[in-house]
């Protein structure tokens, strides 16, 4: 940022001054909240499997019911379930994993308008930044499931598909979970993405797009070893 050189008044000093304080101070607030995730989701004693989606869908919702199979199953498999910690697919992600008493970890963000914490994350985190969340989300996640969501679930999956595309981390299994649901997606990263070139064609390996509980939880097993 340029500011003019000129002649700078008691108003405006106060808030130069005001603006560098408080950036300087948020850097303690983002570096507690690291060292508050680094803590606790380190002594997680499972592997562990993140699951995304949209904060609004519903209880009755077919996509919320699959996520609580596929993440209950898992469960009872020896992995611990993790979720970005509000309602919706994330909600179902930390019930399936809770009610077989099993580490259901939300990892929730506090936001305006939406997205209060869940009741079923039995080991929940709040976060006020959303890079510092995702940061917790990738570095202690075996394995990611996209459920149908909306922008966040693309930011959350794009970011994974990103860094083991840049070999940035270890690779590891990314399902999107619905053909139909992903499939116009799919299509216009195949059809248009790599057609241009902008990517290559095993960039296309990095996921996988699943329809059923059986196939999620066999795809998982067989990649991430308990």
């Amino acid at each position: 940022m340029v500011f003019n050189s000129g002649p700078v008044d008691e108003k405006q000093q106060y808030w130069l001054d005001t603006f560098k304080v408080g950036d300087s101070w948020r850097l303690f607030r983002i570096m507690s909240e690291f060292v508050d995730g680094f803590d606790t989701l380190a002594a997680v004693n499972r592997p562990v499997v993140s699951i995304f989606g949209s904060a609004r869908i519903g209880e009755d919702d077919p996509f919320y019911q699959l996520a609580v199979d596929v993440s209950r199953r898992l469960a009872e498999e020896g992995y611990a379930i993790m979720t970005g910690g509000g309602p919706g697919i994330m909600e179902a992600g930390n019930r399936g994993a809770a009610e077989v008493g099993a580490p259901s970890i939300g990892l929730n963000i506090h936001l305006p308008f939406e997205q209060e914490g869940n009741k079923y994350a039995n080991l929940p985190l709040a976060f006020k930044y959303f890079f510092v969340r995702k940061v917790m989300l990738i570095k202690y996640a075996m394995a990611f499931i996209a459920m149908p969501g909306g922008f966040g679930t693309l930011d959350e999956l794009f970011e994974a598909i990103t860094l083991i595309q840049t070999k940035r981390i270890k690779p590891f299994p990314i399902v999107l979970v619905g053909s139909e649901y992903w499939g116009g997606l799919v299509s216009w990263i195949r059809d248009t993405m790599l057609a241009k070139g902008s990517i290559r064609e095993d960039d296309l390996d990095i996921f996988q797009v699943l329809d059923s509980a059986d196939e999620i939880v066999k795809f998982i097993r067989q990649r991430v070893i308990v």
